[in-house]
């Protein structure tokens, strides 16, 4: 236990992530939000996003969110054509360091936001998703020097590595990993607050391409976006930096492999309780009992509904079984 005390603290103390982004100026959260004021960009989206965050996130059972000075968050590139957001490459929360890293929506050429309310929209959800997963319980092993989780939220890693779930196949519509259960409960929450802050504060649906990335804050993707974000020609990429076409794309994968399998999965299984399932599912993620969501699941699909739904076969195997 010594050994891995100190190494979480080793990693919780030393700055191991923004070295990935050598070009990329983070500053804390608290400190970025400051410049942006002071240069007249209206914070107003994410202030108004954390109002609606706090209560519900507590009746959840979270009731310490992430810190704002653990979050860095990217305001600027010297990269030609940068282009930052939720989808920016190797982002997002990190559980062992207990950081986050984000970066603000749009050219990043200036340090100013060029679309100052979807920066905020963008930064709303970023903040209200990596909030979940520094809520949602972990608990931790060393293997070699390594720090793995054992368990992270719903999900289980033995000493090997094998996970308790399996990936899904590819082009599923559907979802049986509890990765994506996880990832996708985390976003559709991050998205109906970032829903809620832009109708509280009036926002409206811009055009262009801009539009995409309103719909995607707010969860009103569809398929029709989904298939359009997978034909570049029909948001004329040429007029885009390969940067902010790149992203375009990751957004439209992440929507078909996260969000639209993860909604497909309550519809599935939730059924006219599909709201019932994701909040069931949420509260086990933060407190790491999963005995209502078994209870749950069990009382409309059946005995071992869980291990039925989730549990892959190379779990429990031989060791030359691992996935």
């Amino acid at each position: 236990m010594g050994r891995l005390l100190d190494r979480l603290i080793e990693l919780r103390t030393t700055d191991t992530l923004t070295g990935d982004h050598p070009n990329v100026t983070f500053l804390s959260l608290p400190m970025a939000l400051r410049r942006w004021g002071e240069a007249g960009v209206d914070v107003g989206p994410f202030l108004y996003g954390l109002a609606i965050l706090r209560p519900r996130y507590a009746a959840l059972g979270l009731s310490r969110l992430l810190p704002l000075d653990r979050v860095l968050y990217g305001i600027q590139s010297t990269d030609s054509g940068a282009f930052g957001g939720f989808h920016h490459p190797n982002q997002g929360y990190r559980h062992a360091q207990m950081r986050a890293l984000i970066t603000a929506y749009g050219p990043m050429n200036t340090g100013l936001p060029e679309r100052p309310v979807l920066a905020a929209l963008d930064l709303l959800r970023a903040y209200a998703h990596d909030c979940l997963h520094y809520g949602s319980y972990r608990s931790y092993r060393l293997r070699g020097d390594e720090v793995v989780r054992s368990q992270y939220g719903v999900n289980f890693r033995r000493h090997d590595g094998r996970t308790y779930s399996a990936p899904d196949l590819a082009g599923s519509p559907t979802t049986r990993n509890l990765g994506v259960v996880m990832e996708g409960a985390c976003d559709r929450e991050a998205r109906a607050i970032t829903r809620a802050a832009a109708l509280q504060c009036g926002i409206q649906q811009p055009d262009g391409v801009d539009r995409f990335a309103f719909r995607d804050v707010t969860g009103l993707l569809d398929q029709a976006d989904t298939d359009d974000l997978a034909r570049p020609e029909a948001w004329d990429a040429v007029a885009l930096s390969p940067v902010a076409a790149a992203f375009l794309g990751s957004m439209g994968r992440y929507q078909a492999g996260v969000n639209a399998r993860y909604s497909m999965f309550l519809e599935e299984i939730g059924r006219d309780e599909a709201n019932d399932l994701h909040t069931t599912a949420l509260t086990a993620m933060i407190t790491g009992v999963l005995t209502p969501l078994c209870t749950w699941l069990r009382d409309r699909h059946g005995p071992k509904a869980f291990e039925t739904l989730f549990l892959s076969p190379a779990y429990f195997g031989p060791v030359d079984s691992v996935i």
